[in-house]
């Protein structure tokens, strides 16, 4: 079976406040086309606010972009952080996504772990998981047939989404509390590696409240792999850029949040130890995924990454090496 192979568009630049995004979202238009094009499984985006290189903070509206411009490949939010919005307008858009992309979209229900962007959007903080669990209860009602009681009121969402019983979701999270409110809830599991212990307690709990599920987690980690005929000179010559989104992501470690790759890497050598990304040749990566790989995620706009250097990177994803694992 091939590789699951996910083009990430979190949409990271550098840090300069002149930086210029707007080419780099068209840009990532036309890449998620060529991912829908050459067999890509999965586009990718995730949502964080306030973020210095303007990590994209508007998934919803960027994933029914990619929709407008594929076809085929599937798209995900992972993960969208569903109490910092209205819960019957997040079912509406939900919906409306649902239905421009065929049902091709799902998402991963996040709480976020950052005070400041409940802050800055004016949630409350101490009640993030009040909140949480009543916009599930609400996405969960609005797709449902029929009108439920919300605020005193009886209310009917519409459009219904395209999939049945309701789009694909997950429930995110690091925590004993998130896998139990996925298992409550009747929903997968999706934690951002593995965690033994916490996906244990998300088994224990869907046989204590009689519900079916599964675990959904990236088994490398989130690492992110960068594709080049010249791997030591890519990291020469780009290494700045992957250091620019790593270090912005581990400046938001907090204590207690056992986030994946949160340690600060001040040159490249330290960012090739921590394997937060990969410079691979085509070559090397048929080799692991023909010894049993299983996940492949490129991200060819990370940290600013010239726009030449992110294309070839996908090319050589697309135009070798997943032909080469087809044949």
């Amino acid at each position: 079976m091939p590789p699951i192979s996910a083009l990430r568009l979190n949409m990271t630049n550098t840090a300069d406040p002149a930086a210029d995004h707007g080419a780099r979202y068209r840009a990532a238009l036309d890449m998620a086309a060529y991912a829908d094009s050459h067999g890509m499984t999965a586009v990718s985006c995730e949502e964080h606010h306030l973020a210095a290189t303007g990590w994209l903070p508007s998934p919803l509206v960027m994933a029914a972009a990619v929709a407008a411009r594929t076809s085929r490949i599937r798209i995900s939010v992972n993960a969208l952080l569903i109490p910092l919005y209205d819960p019957v307008k997040l079912a509406e858009d939900i919906a409306v996504l649902d239905n421009l992309a065929d049902g091709r979209f799902s998402f991963v229900a996040g709480m976020g772990y950052r005070p400041e962007e409940y802050e800055a959007l004016g949630r409350d903080w101490g009640t993030r998981a009040r909140q949480m669990d009543e916009c599930l209860e609400v996405l969960l009602a609005a797709w449902s047939d029929g009108p439920f009681r919300y605020r005193g009121r009886m209310i009917e969402v519409t459009p219904k989404p395209t999939t049945k019983p309701h789009p694909l979701m997950f429930v995110g999270g690091m925590s004993a509390a998130a896998a139990r409110r996925a298992a409550r809830f009747g929903l997968p599991f999706s934690p951002p590696m593995p965690m033994p212990e916490i996906e244990a307690i998300y088994t224990e709990s869907l046989a204590e409240n009689g519900r079916q599920g599964f675990v959904m987690r990236p088994s490398a980690g989130n690492t992110i792999t960068h594709l080049s005929v010249d791997p030591d000179g890519d990291w020469r010559r780009y290494g700045q850029y992957f250091r620019t989104e790593a270090n912005e992501y581990s400046s938001w470690r907090r204590a207690g949040v056992p986030r994946p790759h949160e340690q600060y890497a001040a040159t490249n050598e330290d960012l090739r130890r921590l394997g937060t990304v990969e410079i691979l040749t085509a070559a090397e990566l048929l080799a692991q995924c023909r010894a049993g790989r299983g996940e492949i995620a490129i991200n060819p706009l990370m940290g600013g990454l010239p726009l030449e250097a992110g294309w070839e990177s996908l090319r050589i994803l697309g135009s070798e090496v997943l032909p080469a694992l087809a044949r």
